[in-house]
Order: structure tokens, then C-alpha cells, then sequence
């Protein structure tokens, strides 16, 4: 006998597989079942290939899409929502959001939802429709009020905060990769190369 129990065998041969897993996701790289397939895709392809999301509803979506365009132009593109909606459905420990790192606790969804359903309302109060049908002057005028402090009755986490991790996930999902890099013409000296484009 060698001392082990067999839960812990088990976690012996689920380790290479969590290892895969953290590597690729890690690269930008999202699971996703096509045709009860498993495939890796970048959030861009997710998008383009409309995999449904698993965390953030439809209204949801839009709206996050409509603010990562205001803030970086191409974000919607490169897949934000579903970039944010993969690391909002992975356990707190392998996500890798900005938000998992400045002390909100898990789960992340709860604190996107609070900032995306605020920002929809102060929309609607301001200009009669949610965030994504108000003008881009508009948009753009709110988003810069967020910057600074909370719109007028503004209820989720503070406005500056949700501006900030919003704001991070939009440079990471368009500028955090290979060709990001190679459009800033910054050389990309990743520690470990991706395994793929992406």
C-alpha cells in the first residue's frame, strides 16, 4: 500500500487536465461547447461565432458591450462580453478578471450586474432609454461622469471603481494579446508564448 487514499489518486489525474486548462485559458483562450464539442476559441471568434453566454443575460451583454465601445472602440469586436462572461462561469481561483484582484468578493457576476443595471438606469433617468440606445455624445459624456464619481443616484459599487475594472477588461480583451501588442507596435515578450494566436 502506498499511503495514498484514493481521492487523492484522483486528484493526481485530474491535475494534468486542470493544468491544460489553466494553461490555455490562461492565453486568452475560452472553452466553449460547439456541437457538443469542446473547443478553444479567442473571445473574438466566441463572438463571431455567437456561443451563447453562460453567466450575463442578453440585456446585459448589450450594455457591456455598449460601455467597452465607449470606452476603448473595437472592444464589442474583440469579444468583450464574452471574455468577461468565460472568467465570470470559471470558479474565483482561476478567474482572471482585474476584479479578482482588488478585494470583491466572489462571486464577480454579482458586481457587474450591480455596475451594468446602475449604469442602465442613470441612463434612462438622464436621456429616457437604457446605456446602449442613448447617442454616442452621450455615452461618452456619462462614461467621463463615471471617471470622476457617482452619477446622480448611481446604486452599485462605487462609479470610479466600475469604471476601472470595466475599463481594464476592455484594454485586456483588445491590447492583451499578440496581435494587441503588434497594432501598438510594442514587441510582445510574453514569459510563456501562447500556444496559439488568439
Amino acid at each position: 500500500m502506498n499511503g495514498k487514499a484514493p481521492a487523492d489518486d484522483n486528484k493526481l489525474l485530474l491535475n494534468p487536465l486542470r493544468r491544460e486548462f489553466l494553461k490555455r485559458s490562461g492565453s486568452g483562450l475560452l472553452a466553449v461547447q460547439l456541437g457538443g464539442v469542446l473547443q478553444w476559441l479567442t473571445p473574438r471568434q466566441a463572438r463571431a461565432e455567437e456561443v451563447p453566454l453562460r453567466i450575463l443575460t442578453a440585456s446585459e451583454q448589450t450594455t457591456l458591450e455598449a460601455l467597452g465601445d465607449t470606452l476603448l472602440p473595437g472592444a464589442t469586436e474583440a469579444g468583450l462580453a464574452h471574455f468577461v462572461d468565460h472568467h465570470l462561469s470559471v470558479p474565483a481561483p482561476d478567474c482572471l478578471l482585474l476584479v479578482r484582484y482588488l478585494d470583491v468578493p466572489p462571486p464577480f457576476a454579482a458586481f457587474y450586474r450591480a455596475g451594468l443595471s446602475a449604469l442602465d438606469q442613470v441612463a434612462i433617468n438622464l436621456h429616457g432609454y437604457p446605456f446602449e440606445q442613448i447617442a454616442p455624445d452621450q455615452r461618452t459624456a456619462l462614461v467621463q461622469v463615471m471617471s470622476r464619481e457617482n452619477p446622480p443616484r448611481w446604486e452599485a459599487p462605487p462609479a470610479p471603481f466600475f469604471y476601472y475594472v470595466t475599463r481594464s477588461d476592455a484594454v485586456d480583451v483588445v491590447y492583451g494579446t499578440e496581435e494587441g501588442f503588434k497594432s501598438l507596435d510594442v514587441p510582445y515578450l510574453a514569459h510563456i508564448r501562447p500556444p496559439t494566436r488568439w
